[in-house]
């Protein structure tokens, strides 16, 4: 008999300001996943937070046919409730991809729903992914381990902070928030204000940090616990202002003011710095199967952290399949590396003991 598939199910969507770049990097995935190996089940979620079983990512797929589902909270059930004519068809799933980007995708949230439901998921757990996505707490644990990063203040809801304390330029940028939304470059005092509700607007808590002088790199990670593989550094070449991604109406024609540069074009003793700062990084923050750690690379050789995505983007242009690729590592290769350790490692929290 032919080997059973794998029931995958990707989630894609979401309601965070990212939910158009998710559906890229589902669309990536999709193209990219076995067929043979893989029976994909897709689920958009609309900016709403509507759960739909559709044929796919498609960029029109909300108007297409779908069927209203949702995961199931009972763990001896293990998937997705389906409604289909007025009644729930349950549909099992060995594992889920979340392809989610942002607020409660790569916060813990959707991490969170899918421990209580007991199905796998490829990526962070709860904790790394809440801890990644807040610049500040990943920051103070990093510094923990004795990584670089940089000077900071956070500003939560109707505080204030002391323009003059300040060494200009800063940046100012929602605590909890990616793909650069909401981030500006301060240069004096009189342009603080403005910034902080720029940043606002996106994220109660904002923080306000000094700018590293360096150059802006990049490294993926692939893997869990002492066994992890590092992707081909990159580095961001710009021709003006400070590097934004997703900015653009058409992404997939390049940006307006940077250039990724695969491999970065930095000395051989730089590149392995920056990995294994990585790679510490990842462990210090509790990282399992993928993230993208940011960092500063400056003239003196010290590697500073700048950000983790625990779920970067996978859309044709990201710089995570990019790095990987560049190492010898296909996305195709990525996907099948990241179910394979998920169904290979252990759920949290711990199953119960039977009473």
């Amino acid at each position: 008999m032919p080997k059973a598939k794998l029931q995958v199910g990707i989630l894609f969507g979401g309601c965070s300001e990212e939910h158009p770049i998710s559906i890229k990097s589902a669309q990536e995935i999709a193209r990219n996943l076995d067929p043979d190996t893989y029976e994909p089940y897709f689920i958009g979620i609309t900016r709403n937070g509507a759960w739909k079983l559709c044929e796919g990512p498609a960029a029109d797929w909300e108007s297409g046919a779908y069927r209203p589902a949702a995961l199931s909270p009972d763990r001896g059930v293990r998937g997705l409730l389906v409604l289909d004519q007025g009644k729930y068809e349950t549909i099992g799933l060995d594992v889920v991809v979340p392809v989610l980007h942002g607020k409660l995708g790569e916060d813990g949230a959707i991490q969170g729903l899918l421990e209580l439901s007991g199905i796998p998921y490829v990526g962070c757990d709860v904790q790394s992914s809440a801890l990644g996505m807040d610049k500040s707490l990943a920051y103070v644990v990093a510094a923990s381990a004795g990584i670089a990063t940089p000077n900071f203040w956070t500003v939560a809801a109707g505080e204030d902070i002391d323009a003059d304390r300040l060494t200009y330029p800063v940046f100012v940028k929602p605590a909890r928030s990616g793909s650069s939304f909401g981030v500006s470059k301060v240069a004096n005092a009189e342009e603080l204000p403005a910034a902080l509700d720029v940043a606002r607007r996106y994220d109660t808590k904002v923080l306000v940090e000094e700018t590293v002088v360096g150059s802006e790199v990049g490294c993926a990670i692939l893997g869990c616990g002492t066994d992890l593989t590092a992707g081909e550094v990159d580095r961001i070449a710009l021709s003006h202002g400070f590097f934004r991604v997703h900015q653009e109406d058409e992404p997939e024609t390049g940006s307006d003011n940077s250039t990724p540069i695969v491999p970065a074009d930095i000395p051989a003793e730089s590149r392995a710095r920056v990995q294994e700062t990585a790679k510490a990084v990842y462990r210090a923050l509790g990282c399992s199967g993928l993230a993208r750690v940011d960092l500063f690379l400056k003239d003196d050789g010290q590697v500073v952290l700048n950000e983790v995505n625990t779920f970067p983007g996978m859309t044709s242009y990201s710089r995570y399949p990019r790095m990987m690729a560049a190492a010898g590592v296909p996305l195709s290769e990525v996907i099948d590396r990241l179910v394979t350790g998920t169904l290979h490692r252990p759920l949290t929290p711990t199953e119960p003991a039977d009473a």
